[in-house]
C-alpha cells in the first residue's frame, strides 16, 4: 500500500471525528492538501462584509452574484486561487474538497472551481447545512471547470467536500452539476478521491436519479447507490492510489476511535507509511489544517494550520476568531494585481515567485543539503518541543484554566509563525 501511495499523484484527504469516536465532547476535523509539489500555499484571514446588493464577486474565473453579507474566514489556499482547499469561518463552519473523477464529463470551460465553492460555502453558511446548501445551489447555477492547477497543461477534475461544524458533518459528492450528501451524525469518518455515498443518501439533485436513467448508469430499479452509479468503471491511477489511502484512513481511524484528539489527526496526516502525509516527485502535502470544534458553544473553536508543506517536519500553528485580528504577513504570498499572470488570456504563460517568508525558510532548513545532521535534528527536536506548548496552551484555553487577553488571542497565530521563523534563523 505504502509503495504505491509513495509515488502517485495524490489530491488531498479529509477527516472528521465526533463523539463518541472523539475523546471528548468536540468535533475534530483534518486535511491534508496535496498539490504540484512546488505549489505555495498561503494562509489568509477576511473579515466579515457587507456588500451591495446586485454586486457581483469575482473569483477564479468567473464572477458569481455576491450576498449582502459574508462571514469572517480563515483559508489556506494556493496563492494563485481565489478559492481555497480547506478553512474555517467565524461561525465554527470547517471545508475540505477533495478532486474526483466520475461517469460525468469534466468541464473544459472555465465556471467555479472546487477551491471557490470551499470559499463561498464558508463565506455565506453558518452551519455545516447552510453551507452545503450554498455550494449545491452555486454547483448547479453557475456548473465546475476549469483548470486546477497554475500551468498551461490542464489538470480538470469534480469535487468532493466534507463540512462539519459544532454538532455534525456532511459529505458532499459531485459529478459535474449532479450531487448527493450523506449527513454525519457520530463516529469518524474519511474521503479521499473516489466517491464513498452508496445508498446511505441525506439530500440529493432533484434530477440525479432520472438523469442517471436517460444516461444508461440505472436501470431505476432496486436501490440507488451514488458511488456504484457514477464512479468510472475503468479508474484513473491516482483514483487507484486513493483507494489505498482512504482504506489506511479507515483503519487509522478505527484504531484511535474513542480517543480521538487534534492531536490524533494530526500524527494520521503526518503519516508517510500510510501515503497520507505526500512527498513524491510531482505531488506533495503543501498545507495542512486540524480544528477542534467543542459541542459547548461557550468554548472557541480552534483552527491550527501549518502553512507549510510536510506536516510531519511542520509546526500546526492556531487561530481563533475574535476581534482585532493581527495581519500575518509572514505567511501571506506577495500580491501581483493585473500584472498576475493568471490575470492572462492564454492563462498560465508564465509563473511568477509566490513564495512567502515562512515557505522560504521552511523550505530552506527542508532542502539544504549542507546542514549538518545534528543541526537538523536539534530544529527538528525544537519545532516539536514548540508543537507541544502550543497543544497545552490550547488544552488549558479549552479547560478555561488560561484566559489569554483578547489581545493574545488576536496575536496567537501570528506569534507562533514568529516563533516557528526564529527556530529557522
Amino acid at each position: 500500500m505504502a509503495g504505491l501511495c509513495s509515488h502517485m499523484p495524490s489530491s488531498c484527504d479529509c477527516f472528521v471525528s465526533l463523539p463518541p469516536a472523539s475523546a471528548a465532547r468536540e468535533v475534530i476535523f483534518g486535511k491534508n492538501s496535496d498539490r504540484p509539489k512546488d505549489e505555495v500555499q498561503e494562509v489568509v484571514y477576511f473579515p466579515a462584509g457587507c456588500h451591495t446588493k446586485g454586486t457581483k464577486v469575482q473569483c477564479t474565473y468567473i464572477e458569481v452574484d455576491q450576498v449582502e453579507k459574508t462571514h469572517a474566514v480563515i483559508l489556506s489556499r494556493p496563492a494563485w486561487l481565489w478559492g481555497a482547499e480547506m478553512g474555517a469561518n467565524e461561525h465554527g463552519v470547517c471545508i475540505g474538497n477533495e478532486g474526483v473523477w466520475t461517469k460525468e464529463p469534466v468541464g473544459t470551460d472555465e465556471a467555479l472551481l472546487g477551491m471557490d465553492l470551499v470559499r463561498l460555502g464558508l463565506e455565506r453558511g453558518s452551519s455545516a447545512y447552510e453551507a452545503l446548501c450554498v455550494i449545491t445551489k452555486l454547483l448547479e447555477l453557475y456548473g465546475q471547470g476549469g483548470n486546477c492547477k497554475e500551468e498551461p497543461v490542464p489538470f480538470i477534475y469534480h469535487n468532493t467536500f466534507l463540512l462539519a461544524d459544532r454538532s455534525e458533518a456532511w459529505v458532499l459528492e459531485t459529478a459535474g452539476r449532479f450531487w448527493a450528501a450523506q449527513r454525519i451524525q457520530e463516529g469518524a469518518q474519511n474521503i479521499s478521491n473516489q466517491l464513498s455515498i452508496e445508498t446511505d443518501i441525506t439530500a440529493e439533485h432533484s434530477d440525479l436519479r432520472k438523469h442517471a436513467q436517460r444516461e444508461g448508469w440505472w436501470s431505476g430499479q432496486g436501490g440507488f447507490s451514488f458511488k456504484e452509479v457514477f464512479s468510472l468503471t475503468q479508474q484513473p491511477v491516482r483514483m487507484e492510489a486513493a483507494k489505498a489511502r482512504y482504506c489506511a484512513g479507515q483503519q487509522l481511524l478505527q484504531k484511535h476511535s474513542g480517543q480521538i484528539t487534534a492531536q490524533t489527526i494530526m500524527a494520521i496526516l503526518s503519516d508517510k507509511a500510510s501515503g497520507i502525509c505526500v512527498d513524491s516527485e510531482g505531488f506533495c502535502t503543501t498545507g495542512s489544517m486540524v480544528s477542534i470544534l467543542p459541542q459547548d458553544p461557550q468554548l472557541p473553536c480552534i483552527h491550527f494550520f501549518t502553512a507549510t508543506p510536510d506536516p510531519s517536519r511542520s509546526i500546526f500553528k492556531p487561530f481563533i476568531f475574535v476581534p482585532n485580528i493581527t495581519a500575518f504577513h509572514q505567511v501571506q504570498s506577495p500580491s501581483f494585481g493585473d500584472k498576475d499572470p493568471i490575470r492572462d488570456n492564454p492563462r498560465f504563460q508564465s509563473r511568477v515567485d509566490r513564495r512567502h517568508e515562512l515557505y522560504k525558510y521552511h523550505q530552506s532548513f527542508l532542502e539544504t543539503k549542507d546542514c549538518k545532521q545534528h543541526d537538523r535534528e536539534r530544529i527538528q527536536d525544537a519545532m516539536k518541543k514548540c508543537q507541544e506548548q502550543i497543544l497545552e496552551t490550547v488544552k488549558s484555553v479549552l479547560a478555561g484554566s488560561n484566559t489569554l487577553t483578547p489581545q493574545k488571542l488576536a496575536d496567537l497565530f501570528y506569534d507562533c509563525v514568529d516563533k516557528e521563523l526564529k527556530l529557522y534563523q
